[in-house]
């Protein structure tokens, strides 16, 4: 006998479900965590600056986890819906990553975290609304983005934190592959205003997740 098909009541509920597991649970990694945890830099105030950075790093996979499953509850195709699903499981490896690491230098993620998965909900199934083509392309330039900043927090992260350094390492060839799939599955190009605001929104949680 077929199962029937979830209402839009239980993906609702699914979906605040997986919010609070991300914003308050310590999810499991599928993979071990890069690096070895010893590696801490002992000055304080390099400490406090890594700290700062995976806060944000954590803010933003929180945030990919609403965004995806945002994408997914309004995307067309089944192979559209399952792609965005796999890409959100694997995101699902550097929310653990940056939450063990958050805790080993004795900080806390962002307060503002359920904030930022329900609006990137919102903002996923809007975009999951222009058409699976779309969809795909607003994926592709997430991961584009995202993969540009782990590259400047690279720049800034302390050299003696070989922990936190190959997690983001690990987290940018992660992003770069999730581009790449989302371009051979077809995505389309957007139009240039999207882009750029896109950029913005980054700017306006990354810059608050920094210090709240």
């Amino acid at each position: 006998m077929d199962r029937a098909a979830p209402s839009a009541v239980d993906r609702l509920l699914e979906l605040a479900e997986a919010g609070l597991a991300a914003s308050f649970a310590r999810p499991a990694s599928r993979r071990p965590t890069p690096g070895d945890p010893a590696a801490a830099p002992a000055d304080q105030a390099q400490r406090r600056q890594a700290a700062a950075l995976m806060r944000v790093n954590h803010a933003g996979e929180i945030a990919a986890q609403g965004l995806y499953r945002g994408q997914a509850l309004t995307a067309r195709a089944p192979e559209t819906r399952a792609a965005l699903m796999q890409a959100a499981a694997e995101e699902g490896d550097h929310l653990a990553w940056c939450r063990e690491r958050l805790d080993e230098l004795g900080a806390r993620p962002s307060l503002l975290d359920p904030l930022w998965y329900a609006g990137s909900v919102a903002l996923g199934a809007i975009a999951g609304l222009a058409g699976d083509r779309m969809s795909l392309g607003f994926m592709a330039e997430t991961e584009r983005q995202v993969e540009g900043h782990l590259a400047s927090h690279l720049g800034r992260l302390p050299a003696a934190d070989l922990r936190s350094r190959a997690i983001v390492e690990q987290m940018k060839a992660d992003e770069a592959g999730h581009g790449r799939a989302a371009l051979a599955a077809g995505a389309g190009s957007l139009p240039e205003p999207v882009p750029r605001l896109m950029r913005l929104t980054a700017r306006i949680m990354t810059g608050t997740a920094y210090w709240i």
